[in-house]
């Protein structure tokens, strides 16, 4: 198949680009060369989605059989993208999320979970931030003639990771001694592997499918308590997690999913974050990779990448507790317990 990946430089990006390549398929990646390097073997193309005339190049250098969108995060470029490409290719894959579906992450959902209301042309001020991918996703649906092909995936890690969540894990552990964990240690989490998202999205463009599909970590698959008992042994650094309930963080003003990242307390905000059965993208072939081998592959290519040049971020929010008070949550937990 002739692909073309829009981005393809890093995290998912690259690992569309890595497996397509690796399976045979002739690969173009159209990006603005910033982001990192491009995947050997991979035909590279420059611009910016955002810029007519470079879309109109892109445009008149296929045709190809699917277009794989890894980098649309507002609706008016999406839709300006599947306009272009509209007629030069077979089949718009999209990557969304969970925060399409307007339920989550309060309640599980499934594929046909209502979505936000964000329309296909609506700007980034027009809309709370979770609904815009629910626009993107109308956008290419709208505006791109073929096939549509929509993935939503949940919690995705591994190696080329650019969120950082997983990382920030690493990096802490790594640094040993004490360091605060929350919630439970059979708290269940949802994971997925980049590399297993790809190899999904291109089985199913092989087979020239479309429609939708939720793509996550089995339900009850791993537990908090094991992702961060692999990270402590992979980083071979002793680290021992102290365990604090969601109540007693929450008292001390830590915020959940950001200074602890993957912390989703037990409210009912957020009880479905890791309740989804991604049971069609099951029956369809999804198949994923241990977590040991996600966070082992991930702490080897933090050690090629090396120290970050900024912190992780979650938009415009820095991920992870800093030292300072991650110190004092843990003496008043201690405290507040009688242990040490």
């Amino acid at each position: 198949m002739r692909i073309l990946i829009l981005g393809g430089s890093v995290f998912l990006g690259r690992a569309f680009a890595e497996e397509a390549t690796l399976r045979g398929h002739a690969v173009t990646v159209f990006n603005r060369g910033r982001s990192g390097p491009d995947v050997p073997g991979a035909e590279a193309l420059r611009g910016d989605r955002e810029n007519p005339a470079d879309l109109e190049r892109l445009a008149a250098a296929g045709p190809w059989d699917a277009v794989v969108d890894t980098c649309g995060f507002q609706p008016r470029p999406v839709g300006d993208s599947a306009r272009a490409l509209s007629g030069r290719a077979d089949t718009y894959l999209f990557v969304s999320s969970f925060h399409a579906h307007s339920d989550w992450p309060a309640a599980p959902v499934d594929e046909s979970a209502p979505r936000h209301v964000c329309g296909p042309d609506a700007a980034p001020d027009e809309v709370p931030g979770n609904a815009l991918k629910a626009g993107c996703e109308r956008a290419v649906e709208k505006y791109f003639t073929g096939g549509t092909l929509i993935l939503n995936p949940g919690l995705i890690v591994g190696p080329w990771e650019n969120t950082g969540r997983l990382l920030w894990w690493l990096e802490r552990t790594a640094r040993g001694g004490e360091f605060l964990a929350p919630g439970r240690p059979e708290q269940p989490v949802q994971l997925i592997d980049a590399r297993d998202v790809a190899a999904f999205g291109l089985d199913l463009l092989e087979q020239r499918a479309t429609g939708r599909y939720l793509v996550t970590g089995p339900k009850d698959g791993a537990t908090f308590g094991e992702l961060l008992g692999r990270c402590a042994e992979v980083t071979g650094s002793g680290a021992e997690p102290v365990w604090a309930d969601d109540d007693f963080l929450l008292e001390q003003g830590v915020g959940p999913w950001t200074e602890l990242p993957l912390w989703a307390p037990d409210e009912p905000a957020m009880a479905g974050t890791w309740a989804v059965v991604p049971a069609k993208a099951e029956a369809a072939g999804l198949r994923r990779r241990p977590l040991a081998e996600t966070v082992a592959d991930t702490w080897r290519w933090l050690g090629e990448r090396g120290p970050a040049t900024g912190p992780y971020k979650q938009g415009e929010t820095v991920l992870g507790i800093a030292p300072d008070k991650e110190q004092e949550v843990l003496l008043a937990w201690h405290a507040r317990t009688g242990v040490r």
